[in-house]
């Protein structure tokens, strides 16, 4: 059953893109791109954006955790294309942390670019879409999100909050013609996932990612997990009892 509509031309579709400069925000603007999306991408780091865009691609540089960054950009789009039919919110850190190496200043950085930079994008776009009646936001979280994991003491619970936001938001807002799509990946190779030094099961692409993407927004789901083999097996993992789950968890890390 689809809960969203089904997004399958792209053709004119004005899609800003958050997080854009590599990993999956980058191949979802390039596979977008040949689709026939009108594209803006956004992230901190202007000079990487400019590496991957097309010459047609709008390249705006803003910081998520500023209000006024996403304001100005926000007003920007609107002069050139007259309103946003998507916002795809995938800026993102990351830095391994088992909690006897709890680093406040790094937990808040997190917390402030995964979980709050979504905060604020939503405080700028909502007003737009409520007014225009009608808009997309694709929020990028992760299978860490599911359940508690070693090593992701920083990066886990907000994505687990992304998530519980993104249900939130649906159940808001769906009624009011403003679409929303929920993305939890599994190991994906980027800039991110090479500070892990453990073995990444079932460990695809950012361009695979991208096409996953694609094709659960082609489908109108509300969640888009990937890949299937990996993913349903953390569900799982989030299902069973504590009593159960923490010695696999023990396992698996060996401590």
């Amino acid at each position: 059953m689809s809960l969203n509509p089904r997004i399958i031309d792209w053709r004119g579709k004005r899609v800003w893109i958050i997080g854009a400069s590599s990993g999956i925000g980058a191949a979802l603007a390039a596979a977008m791109g040949r689709r026939g999306a009108r594209l803006a991408v956004s992230a901190r780091r202007e000079e990487s954006l400019r590496d991957i865009s097309a010459s047609e691609t709008l390249v705006m540089p803003l910081d998520v955790t500023r209000m006024e960054s996403l304001t100005r950009v926000r007003d920007e789009l609107l002069n050139r294309w007259g309103g946003i039919d998507m916002v795809v919110y995938c800026a993102g850190v990351y830095t391994p942390m088992r909690s006897w190496e709890l680093d406040l200043p790094t937990v808040r950085q997190g917390l402030d670019t995964n979980l709050q930079g979504a905060y604020n994008v939503l405080d700028a776009v909502l007003p737009l879409y409520l007014q225009q009646a009608g808009g997309a936001f694709c929020l990028i979280a992760s299978v860490a999100g599911y359940t508690g994991l070693p090593k992701a003491l920083a990066y886990g619970p907000g994505k687990a909050a992304l998530i519980n936001l993104a249900q939130i938001l649906y159940t808001d807002l769906s009624a009011q013609g403003i679409d929303v799509y929920l993305v939890n990946p599994g190991f994906v190779e980027t800039r991110l996932t090479e500070q892990n030094d453990f073995k990444m099961p079932a460990l695809i692409s950012a361009q695979q990612a991208a096409t996953e993407i694609l094709k659960g927004l082609g489908q109108g789901r509300f969640e888009i997990h990937f890949p299937k083999r990996f993913t349903y097996w953390m569900k799982l993992l989030g299902c069973l009892p504590d009593s159960l789950r923490f010695p696999l968890l023990k396992r698996v890390v060996g401590s």
